[in-house]
Order: C-alpha cells, then sequence, then structure tokens
C-alpha cells in the first residue's frame, strides 16, 4: 500500500464521521490509508443533541464513535488540524501541519451559521448556535443575566431558544417571516406551534426585521426594529439560517452551485472527478439539503462508488419528525401542497392546540404531503403512505382525525417492500425480508445485520411487528416468552401469581419457570407482578435481588451514577414550608434542582450513602416517597380549577389530590401519569395521559390511553359528565384491567392499540361489565389502596435494610470518582479514575468484609488500595457451595462505578450482571461483555472463609478474541 492511495475526508461532523464508517463498512480501509480532518478539538459528536449538552449533559456522552474507532480500522484522525488549501494540479491538501496527498478528496466541511450583517452583532450580541464551543460561549454570556434573544425562528432558532431557556433565561424568538417553521410549516402550523411556545412563557415576535443592536439602558443590548419598535436583552443568538461551507471549493476553482455550494453529480464528484462532496456544504442539482439523512445517503453513495459499484444519489427526502421545546412538529413531502392542483384536508383541535394538514394529488389518488403541530403519532402512518404511493382511504381525512374517529393504522403486512422502517440507515421492509429469509430468526440479530432501530430506536416498534408478521407469513411461531426462563407471556404470568396466590420468585420458577437464577428481563416484570398482586414492600429481602437499582434503592440512577431524590407533591399543591425544606436539602447536599412536567421537584445528584440521610430530613417535614423510580403510578398534574381560575367549572386541584392518593403506589407493568384540568382549555394537557379528567358543567369527562414520549398518542375520551363516585369506579376497573393483560413495559396507549376490538371493546369492559370481572377489579385495587405504605419510611425503620446505603461496605469514604455540579464543566467522568493496571491488587488472600454484607444474589461495593470491587453473593444450592464474585465495578460503557448496584442473573447458563444504566452483561467468572466481547472488567478470585469475604488478584487476565 503506497501514501498515494489516500483517502481523504475534510470534515469530522456527523456527515464526515458516517462517512468513514461507510468506507470502513466497504472496506476500503484495507487498501487505502485514511485521512480524516477536523477543525475542532472535539471528535466527532451528535450536534442533533447538543441541547442536551445544556442540561449539564457531558460532551463524551454526544460522541458518535469509542475513542479507538479510527485507530481500529487503520485510519489517522487529524483534530484541531485546518485544511488552508486544496492543490488540484497535485492533487494534495495543505493543513496547519503539512502536506498530504490523495487520491480521492472527499469534502464534508457542512455549512457555517448566516449572521445578518446587524450593525452592533458583536460579543454577546454577535452568539450563533452550530458547535460545542459555540454553547460553551452562549453559557458564558449567560451567567448572571436574566435575559436573552434569539433571532431566527426556524429548526435551529428554535433549539436556540431551548437551550436558553435551558440556562433559566426569559427567551424571546424574533423571525422576519410572519410566522415560525416556515420553510416546514403553513400559515395554520405556524400559528399553532405560536401558540404552544408562547404557552411555555416565551415571547414570539414574528414578521419584525432587526435593523441595529446598541446599548440598552436595563440590560446590555436593545435591538431595534424596522417597524419603529425595539426589544432589551443580555444576549442575542442569531440562527437566520446556514451557508455552505465552500471556501476550499472556491479557492481552488471547483464549480459551485447558483446559490453557494459545491456543485455535484449523481455520483456526488464535483467538477473535479478526484474530489467529492457531501452533507451541507454540497449542492446537488443547485439544492443544498439542511438535515444530516441526505448527508448520510451522500455518504453510502460515495463508499459505493469508491467500491467500484454502481451508485447514485437522487435526491432526499426532506421529511422531518421533531420534538421542540417539548412540542411535536412534522413536516411530510409536499408540505405547503405546492404541487399545482393539490388539494388538502385539516385538522385543527384548539383545545389541546393541535393542528394536522393533509395534502393529496390534484386527482386525489396520492397522498403527498403534510403537517402536524402537536401530535406525532401520525407521522408514521402518513410518511408510509406518501414515500410507498399507497391509496389513502375512501376518507382521506380519516388519517388525521382523532384515533377513534376511524383511522386505519398501516399494519406491517400492508407496507410494500419498498416501505422504509428504518430511516436513519435506510433499512427496508425488503431488507428485512431478504435477512429472514436468509435464516435470521431473532430481533436482536436482525437488528445486528441490518442495522435497523441502531440509530435514533424510534423504528423500534414497527420494526418488530414487521419481524413477527413476517414470521409468521412464513408459517413460524412467533415465541413470545417473557425471556429463556419463563415460556409465558406477562399476562399468563400474572394470571399464574393470581390464580395460585404465588407470592415469591423462588416458587413461580420452581412451578413454572424453565430453572435457573433468571436475567433482567423476567426478574423485574416477576417483581412489578408480585407488587401490582400483593403489594408486599418491595425491600423485602426476598425481592430485593429481583429489583432494578432504582426500586431497589427507591431513587432514579443518573448517568454519572447519582441519584435523583423525587418528594411526592400531590397535585402539584405545595406550602412554602416545604418548599423551604426541599431548598435547604438541595444546598446541604449540593443537588441540582428541577422542576419536573409532573409539578414536581427532582433533587439530582445524591450519592447512595446520602439517601437514606436525605428521605429523613423530607419525612420529618412532611414528604413522602414520590414513586418517580419504579414503574407505578408517578405524578396526577393538576391546574388551578375553580379555586382560583376564572374559567375554573370543577375543583381540579381537590379532583387532583384524591386520585394521587388514591392511586400513589400503584405498580403497572409500566409508569402511569394522570392530569386533571379543570375546564376544557386544558391547561392541565390531560388528554396526553394514560389517565385525563376534564371538568364540565355537569361533572367529570375522563379520557384513557394516552401518552408522551417517543410514541405520543391523544388519550381518547372514555366517557362524558360523570360524577365523582361514577369516575373513580371506572378509573379503579381500567387500571386493573391494564395490570392485568398488559405486556411487559407496555404502555397504555400501546395496550390499547392491541385490544382487540379497541375503544369499544375497552368500554364494554369496564362500563358494561361485558367479561363479569368488575367487582373482581375493584375489589383488587380496594386491597391495594388499604395497604399502602411508604416505602423509604419502611426502609428507614429496619436497619437490616439501611446497610443496603452504603457505597462501601468496608469503607465510609464517598464515591472518589463522583463529580459535583461545580465540578460538572471542569472535569470529564474518566478524568478522577484511579489508575491501576489489569495486574494490581493482593497476591496473597486479602480480608474484604464480612460474610454478613454481601446480599444474596445481588451485589455490593467494597474499597480496596484505590479499586472499587463488586461482590456478588450466590448462596448454596443445588449441591453447589456458597459463591462470591468479585469484579471491577467500573461500567465501561457508561465511565461510572455502578455494576455492583446490576441485577445478578443468568443467561444461557452463564452467570452475570447487568450493567444498571445500559444493560449490557458481564459475565462473573472472567469479567468478558456477553454483547461486545473487546470490554472486559478485571476480576479477583473471592471466597468465603470463616465468616469473611477473601479476595486476591488473578496471575493471568482473560485473552480477548473477537467473535
Amino acid at each position: 500500500m503506497t501514501t498515494e492511495k489516500n483517502i481523504i475526508i475534510v470534515g469530522n461532523g456527523m456527515v464526515g464521521h458516517y462517512c468513514a464508517e461507510q468506507l470502513v463498512t466497504q472496506g476500503l480501509h484495507e487498501t487505502h490509508r485514511i485521512h480524516v480532518f477536523g477543525d475542532e478539538l472535539h471528535h466527532a459528536y451528535d450536534r442533533v443533541h447538543l441541547t442536551e449538552y445544556m442540561t449539564g449533559q457531558d460532551a463524551l456522552a454526544l460522541r458518535l464513535h469509542e475513542e479507538d474507532f479510527h485507530t481500529a480500522h487503520g485510519m489517522t484522525l487529524h483534530l484541531g488540524d485546518r485544511i488552508t488549501k486544496i492543490d488540484r494540479e497535485n492533487r494534495m491538501i495543505n493543513s496547519e501541519a503539512g502536506e498530504f496527498p490523495y487520491e480521492s478528496l472527499i469534502i464534508a466541511t457542512g455549512s457555517t451559521p448566516f449572521v445578518p450583517p446587524v450593525p452592533g452583532n458583536t460579543g454577546s450580541a454577535g452568539l450563533v448556535y452550530r458547535t460545542l464551543d459555540d454553547l460553551d460561549m452562549i453559557r458564558s454570556a449567560a451567567e448572571g443575566v436574566s435575559d436573552g434573544v434569539v433571532i431566527g425562528g426556524g429548526l435551529l432558532g428554535l433549539e436556540a431558544a431551548n437551550a436558553l431557556r435551558v440556562l433559566g433565561l426569559n427567551v424571546s424568538v424574533v423571525e422576519f417571516a410572519p410566522r415560525l417553521m416556515p420553510v416546514q410549516l403553513d400559515d395554520e402550523g405556524g400559528n399553532a406551534l405560536r401558540r404552544r411556545i408562547e404557552d411555555l412563557g416565551i415571547t414570539v415576535l414574528t414578521s419584525h426585521a432587526t435593523q441595529e443592536i446598541v446599548p440598552g439602558e436595563t440590560h446590555r443590548h436593545r435591538l431595534n426594529f424596522a417597524d419603529g419598535t425595539s426589544l432589551e436583552t443580555d444576549l442575542v443568538v442569531f440562527s437566520a439560517g446556514i451557508r455552505p461551507h465552500d471556501r476550499l471549493a472556491r479557492d481552488c476553482g471547483l464549480a459551485l452551485g447558483a446559490r453557494g455550494g459545491i456543485a455535484i453529480d449523481d455520483q456526488c464528484r464535483t467538477s473535479d472527478p478526484d474530489i467529492f462532496a457531501i452533507g451541507e456544504c454540497a449542492a446537488w442539482c443547485d439544492r443544498v439539503f439542511g438535515l444530516v439523512a441526505p448527508g448520510y445517503t451522500m455518504a453510502r453513495t460515495i463508499a459505493a462508488v469508491l467500491a467500484g459499484e454502481d451508485a447514485a444519489f437522487t435526491g432526499a427526502d426532506m421529511s422531518t419528525r421533531l420534538k421542540l421545546l417539548g412540542v411535536d412538529v412534522g413536516s411530510i413531502g409536499d408540505a405547503h401542497g405546492a404541487a399545482p392542483g393539490s388539494t388538502s384536508y385539516r385538522f385543527i383541535g384548539e383545545a389541546e392546540g393541535s393542528y394536522r394538514r393533509l395534502v393529496l394529488s390534484a386527482d386525489g389518488t396520492r397522498v403527498t404531503g403534510a403537517v402536524l403541530v402537536g401530535d406525532n403519532s401520525y407521522y408514521d402512518t402518513i410518511l408510509q403512505y406518501v414515500q410507498n404511493a399507497i391509496r389513502p382511504p375512501a376518507d382521506p381525512a380519516a388519517l388525521i382525525l382523532p384515533r377513534g374517529e376511524g383511522t386505519e393504522l398501516l399494519g406491517a403486512d400492508s407496507l410494500p417492500d419498498t416501505a422504509t422502517v428504518c430511516s436513519c440507515h435506510n433499512v427496508t421492509k425488503g431488507a428485512i425480508c431478504c435477512a429472514i429469509d436468509d435464516g435470521c430468526g431473532d430481533l436482536g440479530a436482525l437488528k445486528s445485520l441490518t442495522k435497523a432501530s441502531t440509530g435514533c430506536g424510534g423504528c423500534s416498534a414497527l420494526l418488530k411487528s414487521v419481524f413477527e408478521s413476517e414470521l409468521e407469513a412464513r408459517g413460524i411461531t412467533v415465541d413470545r416468552s417473557l425471556c429463556e426462563h419463563f415460556s409465558y407471556t406477562r399476562q399468563e404470568l400474572y394470571s399464574l401469581v393470581r390464580v395460585h396466590g404465588i407470592k415469591t420468585f423462588e416458587k413461580l420458577m420452581d412451578s413454572y419457570g424453565n430453572s435457573g437464577l433468571g436475567c433482567d428481563i423476567c426478574k423485574p416484570a416477576v417483581g412489578s407482578i408480585l407488587a401490582s398482586a400483593w403489594n408486599k414492600p418491595i425491600t423485602d429481602p426476598a425481592y430485593i435481588p429481583l429489583q432494578d437499582t432504582n426500586d431497589t434503592f427507591m431513587a432514579n440512577m443518573q448517568k454519572n451514577g447519582t441519584y435523583s431524590v423525587v418528594p411526592r407533591i400531590a397535585g402539584g399543591e405545595i406550602t412554602p414550608e416545604k418548599l423551604i425544606v426541599l431548598g435547604q436539602v438541595a444546598k446541604k447536599y449540593d443537588l441540582y434542582t428541577k422542576i419536573t412536567g409532573g409539578q414536581r421537584i427532582d433533587l439530582f445528584g445524591a450519592q447512595l450513602h446520602q439517601l437514606p440521610g436525605i428521605w429523613t430530613e423530607l419525612l420529618d417535614a412532611g414528604f413522602e416517597t414520590g414513586h418517580a423510580y419504579g414503574k407505578s403510578t408517578r405524578t396526577v398534574k393538576s391546574c388551578v380549577g375553580s379555586t382560583w381560575c376564572r374559567y375554573g367549572v370543577q375543583d381540579s386541584v381537590r379532583k387532583a389530590l384524591d386520585l394521587e392518593n388514591r392511586y400513589k403506589g400503584l405498580r403497572s407493568p409500566h409508569k402511569l401519569k394522570f392530569a386533571v384540568s379543570g375546564c376544557t382549555r386544558e391547561c392541565a394537557e390531560a388528554q396526553s395521559k394514560d389517565v385525563g379528567v376534564i371538568a364540565t358543567e355537569n361533572g367529570w369527562n375522563l379520557y384513557v390511553c394516552g401518552n408522551g414520549g417517543m410514541r405520543p398518542r391523544h388519550a381518547e375520551l372514555f366517557a362524558t359528565d360523570i360524577d365523582s363516585e361514577t369516575l373513580i369506579k371506572y378509573i379503579d376497573r381500567f387500571l386493573m384491567f391494564y395490570i392485568r393483560t398488559a405486556d411487559r413495559l407496555q404502555r397504555t396507549s400501546v395496550w390499547r392499540e392491541n385490544l382487540d376490538g379497541g375503544l369499544d371493546y375497552l368500554k364494554d369492559v369496564i362500563i358494561n361489565d361485558s367479561l363479569g370481572l368488575c367487582a373482581e377489579l375493584e375489589r383488587q385495587m380496594q386491597d391495594v389502596v388499604d395497604v399502602y405504605h411508604c416505602e423509604w419510611r419502611d426502609a428507614l425503620s429496619d436497619h437490616d435494610k439501611l446497610k443496603r446505603f452504603r457505597t462501601f461496605v468496608n469503607d465510609s469514604r464517598p464515591d472518589p470518582n463522583v463529580r459535583s455540579i461545580a465540578e460538572r464543566d471542569q472535569v470529564r467522568p474518566a478524568d478522577n479514575m484511579p489508575e491501576v493496571p489489569l495486574s494490581a491488587g493482593p497476591k496473597d488472600w486479602t480480608t474484604l468484609c464480612s460474610h454478613g454484607d454481601l446480599v444474596e444474589k445481588s451485589g455490593v461495593v467494597a474499597w480496596h488500595d484505590g479499586a472499587q470491587i463488586a461482590l456478588f453473593y450466590l448462596p448454596a444450592h443445588s449441591n453447589m457451595p456458597d459463591q462470591v464474585f468479585a469484579i471491577d465495578n467500573h461500567d465501561p460503557f457508561s465511565n461510572a462505578n455502578v455494576i455492583g448496584r446490576g441485577m445478578m442473573g443468568d443467561l444461557k447458563g452463564q452467570l452475570v450482571v447487568a450493567s444498571p444504566l445500559y444493560k449490557q452483561h458481564f459475565r462473573l467468572t472472567d469479567g468478558v461483555c456477553l454483547e461486545d466481547d473487546g470490554k472486559c472488567l478485571r476480576t479477583w478470585d473471592a471466597r468465603l472463609k470463616d465468616g469473611k469475604v477473601e479476595i486476591r488478584a488473578r496471575e493471568t487476565v482473560p485473552v480477548l478474541t473477537p467473535a
């Protein structure tokens, strides 16, 4: 291999890195030397989720690849090395570090923010929102000030507004056009989005042209507008569009598009056949694409072309599905109906602030576009109609009418082979079918083989549906067993537990299981079933091994291994005295505080050993557990109702308090959220909840089976103008029927979609008692209500239970690798990691702790000479003596010290621990990761002797070989 056979990629953004991955996929790293140049010092990162960086997420979490990706594939990565010149005649590039020859050059320099030439746009009045460094500058400018302005109301502008809002600023958005997102939305869609954003407290100024920025009187700056008005602010972020970063191409004489960008053909070649361009710097047919998906398609095209394949870029679908400032926005195909003769159907839901437009071709035989604001649950179905030219139903309006008005969701068997299932990796239904025909009969293997659902994950439900449908079409029985340990569904296990009075995991395994310890799928599922059926304390020793870390320690684990604390604030109602206590606790323990979407206060950053102290103070102040850590009733959101609001017709606060206090602690297949609105103005957003209640002049309207998340769905109207007694009766029945029949981790919305007979069937069961179950369902619910207990109060009164809340069982120190809030922006998670070589540790047996410090079939952590050692204890069974396993506590996938809080179990006969953060499985015997055998944790020999736990270093470290 000669150095002349170089492929050089200029640009290390999302598209540039994806191109490098595609070159590897084509095997070009084995025949060429590949160099990647990036201006930034950062490794390639996900710009789509930049706002998360503002919330305190470390830049490492946004990285698109493992740190050794380039080295592992023989590539050379040049960070912080700017390309200054392309010498086309000699086929060389000049960088700040030297000269490099190329055989093929790929320009992926992206775009730059457009900053209009407004006088005064410098310093804190000329910020942009594009890179991590830009966000650092915004964060610095926001310190100690109150107001921020974003100039530009497009996609990036609204993302920037969200970033300022995260920083706690009062935010205004200034847009020159008469509506927000003018490229993607029509007038009605822009107005609907505006109303939603203004409801969040953000000021929106459309049809405003900024003429100059001058010093302000009460703030740093004043924006003077063309209409004579002005606005004062402390910082200004420009997001007025992008411009292709085509300077290198201009300087070396490459042809450009009419409006900028590097002109490319269908093979992404520029006017020089040895130079290619992809992403936002490229102009195909004089069109520049401002989304990442077209750039990915261009990257795949180039890799195929360089590998000698026949490939072409023929344009890209600019359909987008986004959540901006928490508001769903979707734009599909010809969203504006620009094609001659187009006709449209529109649905405007003023009560919930939603808008949907469906665009049809002139002859009405094709769906050509759509606009969605406020509810993207319609997106997948409409996208398939557009992309695959599926003939619309007899009444096309049904595609955008509220569910329950006859909308037909496309089944997996209705999709043609050309239908795109995974847009991130361009995986079609046909490709999935081919993989199944080639013998792929496992969903996990299918994902690995096709890459489907390994991007954003938004297509996972559709992929599963297609996979199962295709297996059944081939006469293959789809195994819906819970896991390898139980050949039953969750519904069947729930029935077995209730009918036979089973109250332990061991009894269920002995009677109906396939033997083994269980795993991180069946253990939590059975734990949830036992809690739902009998409402036993989850902190009982028999239940501890069944719980994920959140339920084990009754707090939500965060990405750095600390926990968040969420006390119950029923209905959002709280006294000044309790607010003061929350502030005092947060200050004492150095916790980050945030108001949640469910009207509670979340305290972040608590270490394990701090949880009992925090909860002691909270319980003394009258708080109780909020069950935010469990698959259970979370919150009942409310407006102020008739108590304060001039529009309120019922006391929504009192009703919310009644509901939350009745259903608190109820364990279910998935989390449950409620809301109560005091009138049809719907300020509590009840129609997006699992259980929604809206006041009327004559009583209450009940809505069910709504939710937000990755598959948002509006709740459906279930009963109207009912009294309070009937309301409680229907909710009791509905929840218990859901708990009895839903699948593992199945939201009420998905459960409802899978019910044969739909909403009418559910009404028949709950209202008309068609199955004769209602009396039993009500009795079960009352049993749960009658034995409610605060789990934290139980734990604090039990010395043995409190022993679990120790960071180290043999040392009182806190975890030295956890950063405080003040440190988080200065130190990366891995910077504090103690440097302990693989061979480090005692050569002779060394005592760590006592036998009594261990937890049966679960883990604890011990400290030894700078190392954190997770200890897992398997008591004697089946002629096997007591066993102790010692393994490194550091999770290599999250850089957090959490392995000791993972779930112990077995998979295919191998003893494993599942990391509590991202669920990778590590063998307890040798530390090898089952999902990635390139990752291996240290292990030690361990034993029990004279009531003590002893360890010693192993002489050899397992050698890892590729699978």
